[in-house]
C-alpha cells in the first residue's frame, strides 16, 4: 500500500473503532444489567389471604361490645357473638345486617359459643360455673353444672370454657380455669367420667381453654399454659400432641376436619404489672391462625397485626380469643382487649 492510501486508511479505520465502542459498551451493560436482575418471577398470590370488611357488622343505636371470647357461623352464614356487655348473644347476617340478641340478666361471664347440629346454641358462662344449651332464640333447655356453685365432682363445675358436642349427643366440657379436667356426660345429663388434672406432664393441664371434635369423633383440647393441642378419644386416651407450635386459645373444625386454632406463638411467661396474675400470652406478643391437618401437620399459617391498647384499627386484634368460618371461606375472629367481632374476606 503507496503512502498516501495508508495515510488515509488509517484514520478511517481508528474512527470506525471509536465509533464502535459505545455500542460494545452498551451491549455489555445491557447483559450485565440483565444478569443483575434475575429472573423475570410470575407475580402470583398463592397462598390464601383476607382482608377485613371494616363496615362489618352494622350494629343499631344500644347494642354494644365488651370483650368478644365466643364466635360461630349457622348453616345459613349467620354469624353468632359472645361478647361480655348487654345483649351478650348478638346474630349478624353475613352482609352483617343485625338479626337479634339476648340474654341480659342471663349470661354472667361469657366465653366460647357453640352452635350443634340441630341449631341450639351453647353457651360456657364462667362466672356462673355453667355450659348451657338454648334455643335460637335464647330459651333455656338444658344446664349442666350448677349456676353459681363451683366445685369438683361430677355435678359442679369450675370456671368451665367450652364444649364438644358427639353426633351421639354425649357432652365434653373443658372445665377449665377452676379444675383443669375435661368431663364427659351423655346428653341427659349423667355424668359418664372426667380425665385431668392441673400439671405439665402428658395426661395434665394447664388452662384447658377450649374443646372441639372432629368427624371421626376425636377431641381436641386448648392445653393453652403448657402451649399445646392436646388430641384424645372420647375415654380420655391421649392419642397425640402438638406441643410448641402455637399458643392455643380457640378452635374452630371444618367438615373436612381441618383444624383451624387462633392465638399467639409460643413465649415465655410475662408478669405484665397492667394484667396482674394473667395467664401464659396475657398480652401476646403476636396474634396467628394455623390450619393443621387431623395428624397435627400444619398445612396454612396466616397473621394480623397485634393492636395496641385503646389504639385498636380495624384489622388488626388485641388478645385474639376465637375463630369461625363461613360457606365461602370469610374468617371472623373476636378479640378481648379490642372488644370487637371482625370479619375477614378471604381474597385468594
Amino acid at each position: 500500500m503507496n503512502l498516501v492510501l495508508r495515510s488515509a486508511f488509517v484514520p478511517a479505520l481508528a474512527g470506525l473503532l471509536l465509533s464502535l465502542l459505545p455500542i460494545a459498551a452498551q451491549s455489555a451493560k445491557t447483559a450485565s444489567e440483565k444478569a443483575a436482575e434475575g429472573p423475570k418471577y410470575p407475580q402470583v398470590n398463592l397462598a390464601p389471604w383476607y382482608e377485613v370488611d371494616a363496615s362489618w357488622p352494622q350494629r343499631p343505636a344500644g347494642v354494644h361490645f365488651g370483650h368478644v371470647p365466643g364466635i360461630a357461623v349457622d348453616r345459613q352464614d349467620n354469624v353468632w357473638i359472645f361478647t361480655r356487655t348487654n345483649n351478650p348473644v348478638q346474630v349478624y347476617s353475613a352482609d352483617g345486617k343485625f338479626i337479634r340478641a339476648w340474654g341480659d340478666g342471663v349470661i354472667s361471664n361469657a366465653h366460647h359459643l357453640k352452635i350443634d347440629r340441630a341449631g341450639h346454641i351453647w353457651l360456657s358462662d364462667v362466672g356462673l360455673h355453667v355450659v348451657r344449651k338454648f334455643t335460637p332464640e335464647g330459651k333455656l333447655l338444658q344446664t349442666f353444672g350448677v349456676p353459681g356453685e363451683k366445685g369438683e365432682d361430677q355435678r359442679r363445675l369450675n370456671m368451665p370454657t367450652d364444649v364438644a358436642l358427639a353426633p351421639n349427643g354425649d357432652v365434653f366440657i373443658s372445665d377449665g380455669y377452676g379444675n383443669n379436667r375435661v368431663v364427659h356426660f351423655d346428653q341427659t345429663g349423667k355424668f359418664l367420667r372426667q380425665w385431668g388434672t392441673l400439671g405439665t406432664g402428658p395426661q395434665h393441664f394447664s388452662i384447658p381453654h377450649a374443646i372441639d371434635m372432629d368427624s371421626k369423633g376425636r377431641l381436641y383440647v386448648a392445653d393453652r399454659n403448657n402451649v399445646r393441642v392436646q388430641v384424645f378419644s372420647q375415654a380420655g386416651k391421649l392419642l397425640d400432641s402438638w406441643a410448641n407450635v402455637i399458643v392455643p386459645w380457640g378452635f374452630w373444625i371444618s367438615p373436612k376436619d381441618e383444624i383451624w386454632v387462633c392465638g399467639s406463638s409460643p413465649m415465655p411467661w410475662r408478669n405484665d404489672p397492667k394484667y396482674p396474675g394473667a395467664p401464659l400470652s396475657c398480652p401476646p406478643k403476636d396474634q396467628i391462625f394455623m390450619k393443621f391437618d387431623p395428624s397435627g401437620k400444619a398445612t396454612q399459617l396466616w397473621t394480623v397485626p397485634k393492636g395496641e391498647d385503646g389504639k385498636e384499627q380495624p384489622g388488626d386484634l388485641n388478645w385474639l380469643h376465637c375463630v369461625a368460618f363461613d360457606s365461602k371461606g370469610n374468617l371472623y375472629a373476636g378479640d378481648i382487649i379490642g372488644k370487637r367481632a371482625q370479619k375477614f374476606v378471604r381474597k385468594h
